[in-house]
């Protein structure tokens, strides 16, 4: 991870109505999103978000229709502007950049892709992922071979000649992010890419991506209204609700301390053992038991992955730091628990 972060944003409103800006000067800003629309008649989409986004991570933010996800993402490229507030991509403010500059932003630093995947039904594959680097004015030979390594990097080597009717949905959307991929973007921002895609093709697709990012380590913002795809994919999640943050952390810590009810209704069914780490659920232990390095686990270890050590012994596992000092223990028993409490 890099000391500066990749995005942040400090502070952003995005208020729909005839007089967004006037109407944010003049109002309450402490009013709920109901109440600014009963007394002004202005749409409160996004209320006063502020975030960071570390180089190389996933950062998804989620939420029901109408909490503002949507609609945050699109000011991060400036598809949509924001009423108030900053967006800083490399501690450039792209609010206040000139359209030159946004769009060179959009060619060469970003890539979005969205849920009903865009494609040109007349392109073949080929030239759909070759599209951006064709808008950047590269010439066809050297498109055309970025294009196929983007291809091939999604699974889809051979197909480059066919049509997007000739393929399936899972397929489609991976022509998008073989299109996205293609101009080789620092930032790729995810609008709900799997939601259209039935439940298996959805989870290959996930895999695929976390696939893709742990070797290319892109700083990726990732869209979803589905908690159990929200834990698998993110580094960091950022649920809203009614356009502000209802919470914000890792996975792990929303799942173990949710702030309130509704945070706790998206928590309440996921399997806790795919979530929790060794050092969430440790139990303290004497310090001056020695153990080997083949029965110590690192206290960011996913419990998820320890079942089978322990499942078969009565023999506890010493918990580690990163320097390797003892602390705390894990056993049978103490994962148990760990996967049979509730939240």
């Amino acid at each position: 991870m890099s000391a500066e972060p990749k995005i942040v944003c400090n502070h952003i409103w995005k208020v729909f109505g005839p007089k967004p800006e006037h109407t944010l000067e003049t109002i309450d800003r402490s009013l709920s999103r109901d109440e600014i629309q009963q007394q002004t008649g202005h749409v409160v989409a996004v209320k006063d978000v502020s975030f960071s986004v570390e180089q190389g991570e996933t950062f998804v933010v989620m939420g029901l229709s109408g909490s503002g996800k949507s609609t945050l993402v699109r000011c991060l490229s400036r598809l949509i502007d924001p009423t108030d507030g900053q967006v800083l991509i490399d501690g450039q403010d792209v609010t206040s950049v000139s359209h030159r500059e946004l769009k060179d932003l959009r060619r060469y630093k970003m890539a979005m892709v969205f849920q009903h995947f865009g494609l040109f039904p007349h392109r073949r594959v080929l030239d759909n992922v070759a599209y951006g680097l064709e808008v950047r004015g590269e010439g066809r030979e050297a498109r055309n071979e970025k294009a196929l390594e983007a291809i091939r990097l999604v699974g889809l080597d051979g197909w480059e000649d066919r049509y997007p009717r000739e393929l399936s949905g899972g397929m489609q959307q991976r022509v998008g992010l073989a299109r996205a991929m293609a101009v080789e973007p620092e930032i790729l921002l995810f609008d709900e890419p799997f939601s259209a895609l039935d439940p298996l093709i959805r989870r290959e697709m996930q895999d695929e991506l976390l696939d893709l990012q742990a070797r290319l380590k892109k700083t990726m913002v990732f869209i979803t209204h589905d908690f159990l795809e929200a834990i698998k994919m993110g580094d960091h999640i950022m649920i809203m609700r009614d356009g502000a943050i209802s919470q914000l952390g890792t996975p792990e810590e929303i799942v173990a301390n949710p702030v309130d009810k509704y945070v706790a209704d998206f928590t309440e069914d996921v399997p806790r053992y795919k979530v929790l780490s060794a050092g969430k659920v440790m139990v303290p232990v004497d310090q001056a038991i020695t153990l080997s390095a083949d029965h110590t686990v690192q206290e960011s270890a996913k419990i998820e992955n320890l079942i089978d050590l322990v499942a078969d012994t009565d023999e506890p596992l010493g918990v580690v730091d990163e320097s390797g000092a003892l602390q705390g223990m894990i056993n049978r028993s103490v994962i148990m628990k760990a996967m049979n409490a509730r939240i």
